[in-house]
């Protein structure tokens, strides 16, 4: 049997109204005995209607949709809506604050650590209070991301394939209705303890999105997210339909990841010189970038290739390596 969370909060999740208020995560250390880690959430409700869960901050370096939150945070009233949203803008606040992937607490990874443990560190906790208590009174779910400090993407939305076609409908619907230029169908998964996958095993309609990268602040990814949260809030029936924004340029277009081929590694520790970049087609077994070793100006550099032909959508934004690291992956249009 699970054990219940040891997060606590004064919020009252059926209370119309706008309450700001915190997750209390119980942390003693030496300057707080009785300390807690308190994470901000937003629980914005008028009668009864769909639950829309937004949430930012699963990754501390991400910066796009913590702004775009916040904002919403600030703008949205009662009488706005119909129903209930719930918004977690910094979820793993210790991350967020020290402008980190991982928390400097435990090195805890937030989008690696579901289901979480309630007994366990301060990041695996939060997780499991998202994944047993939020995610149960959600229908919807946009988990924003962008690149952090190591990556760089072209900003899309997302959705990942779970194996009930009738939930894959609805989610493709909300993509499509969120808006972003690009809509990324992930039909491959580097790891099974992700939110999303939390999430779409809860029943939730679960988007997810890269708006940006490099640890900078992308202005074009803040307004695609400000822009389609309030397009997805329109599809849920929790806003009026004269809120939403439409689309930006024109529809949306479907692309995917299907296997771990999309993705190219470094094959040695150095500098790593790209040879594409964003937005570039690319066919198999052309040159991906260059490995050069400074403290042997005289080694050839290592060369890198692509496994298969396809689009580049996100780069490594850091210039050294270590083995192993990502360094680009690509997408495909989406074949159906």
């Amino acid at each position: 049997m699970t054990s219940a969370s040891r997060i606590w909060t004064r919020i009252d999740y059926e209370k119309d109204g706008k309450q700001n208020g915190w997750l209390q995560l119980p942390h003693s250390v030496t300057r707080s005995a009785y300390g807690n880690i308190a994470i901000p959430i937003t629980v914005i409700r008028n009668g009864n209607g769909p639950t829309a869960f937004l949430m930012s901050g699963n990754h501390g370096d991400e910066y796009e949709g913590q702004i775009a939150l916040c904002k919403l945070v600030r703008e949205l009233a009662p009488d706005d809506i119909r129903g209930r949203i719930i918004i977690l803008p910094a979820a793993n606040l210790p991350a967020a604050m020290a402008g980190a992937r991982v928390s400097p607490i435990d090195d805890g990874n937030l989008n690696r650590a579901f289901p979480g443990d309630p007994d366990g560190t301060p990041t695996v906790a939060i997780a499991h209070y998202i994944d047993t208590v939020l995610y149960p009174l959600a229908d919807f779910h946009h988990d924003l991301h962008s690149g952090g400090s190591s990556l760089q993407y072209l900003p899309f939305a997302s959705m990942r394939l779970g194996d009930l076609p009738e939930r894959n409908q609805r989610t493709m619907k909300a993509l499509k209705a969120f808006g972003a230029p690009i809509g990324l169908i992930w039909a491959y998964s580097l790891d099974r303890r992700l939110s999303s996958v939390a999430a779409t095993s809860r029943g939730l309609v679960a988007l997810g999105g890269e708006f940006g990268g490099g640890g900078s602040v992308s202005s074009a990814g803040v307004r695609i997210i400000e822009q389609g949260v309030r397009n997805l809030l329109a599809h849920a029936g929790i806003i009026d339909a004269a809120s939403a924004v439409g689309d930006f340029s024109g529809p949306t277009r479907l692309m995917e990841i299907k296997s771990r081929d999309y993705y190219v590694y470094a094959p040695e520790a150095g500098l790593f010189e790209p040879a594409v970049e964003l937005g570039d087609n690319v066919r198999a077994g052309q040159v991906c970038g260059h490995v050069h070793f400074v403290d042997n100006p005289g080694r050839p550099p290592e060369s890198c290739h692509f496994d298969g032909d396809g689009m580049v959508i996100c780069k490594r934004h850091y210039g050294r390596v270590e083995r192993g690291d990502c360094v680009v992956h690509l997408a495909t249009d989406y074949a159906g």
